[in-house]
Order: C-alpha cells, then sequence, then structure tokens
C-alpha cells in the first residue's frame, strides 16, 4: 500500500509539473501590442473587413457583436492624371458628406485586428494628421 501511494503522489506531481509548464508556455506567447488575456493594448488598431477595406482606429467592444471604431482612419488611392501614377495617403475619417465620427462593425465581416505599434508608418501618420 505504500508502494501505491508514493506513485499516486508522483502522478500528481507530474501532473502539476506539466499544467505548470503549459501555463507558462501560454504567458510567453502572447502577441505583440496585446496583453495576457489576448486583448489589445496599442493606441490603434488595423481592422480588415472581408470586402478588403482596412480601418485604422480605437477598436472597443472587441468581443461584441458589433465592435465600434472611433478616431478612424483609411488609406485611399489617389491617382495624378497627368503622370497616371497612383499614390496612397492616410484619410482620417469624418470630412466625408455625414461627418460620421465612429465605425460600428458587424464583427462577422472581421477578417482579422492587428495592433499598430507607436513605431509604425501608420502610427506615425497618425501623429502627423493630428498636428495638422
Amino acid at each position: 500500500m505504500r508502494h501505491r501511494g508514493r506513485h499516486r503522489s508522483f502522478f500528481h506531481l507530474a501532473i502539476g509539473v506539466v499544467a505548470l509548464g503549459g501555463s507558462l508556455a501560454l504567458a510567453g506567447c502572447q502577441a505583440p501590442g496585446s496583453d495576457s488575456t489576448g486583448a489589445l493594448t496599442t493606441t490603434y488598431q488595423a481592422v480588415a473587413l472581408d470586402n478588403g477595406q482596412v480601418y485604422f482606429g480605437k477598436l472597443e467592444g472587441l468581443s461584441s457583436p458589433y465592435p465600434v471604431l472611433t478616431d478612424v482612419y483609411y488609406v485611399q488611392a489617389r491617382v495624378n492624371p497627368k503622370t497616371k501614377k497612383a499614390t496612397n495617403i492616410l484619410v482620417k475619417q469624418g470630412k466625408e458628406w455625414h461627418a460620421p465620427d465612429r465605425v460600428v462593425l458587424n464583427a462577422r465581416h472581421i477578417v482579422f485586428i492587428e495592433p499598430v505599434t507607436a513605431e509604425s508608418q501608420v502610427a506615425k501618420l497618425i501623429q502627423e494628421a493630428k498636428k495638422k
């Protein structure tokens, strides 16, 4: 009987070590720009939709069926009529005729969400736009 008790203790210890190791491995594998719960911690996020449109902004209500994006920017292509050269510019939403101050998204149409890091070109362009 004593021998069986040692095996049981060893088994419980082994299970505890495996569980602890798995927890530590998962904690170390979080995405940059997110916390241990998976929540995005950067100021801005890139949200790609299934229609190909990508918005940059501050995302709220990520677990909601209708998350809200505020302080919204998007990329717009412009073609120079003389040179026919296309350039992309970052546009602040709100300059449209209806002057929207947010975008309410249908979560079923979100393809992916990524953090916009402070060092990224998008973050730098947003900071430049805010100075104007």
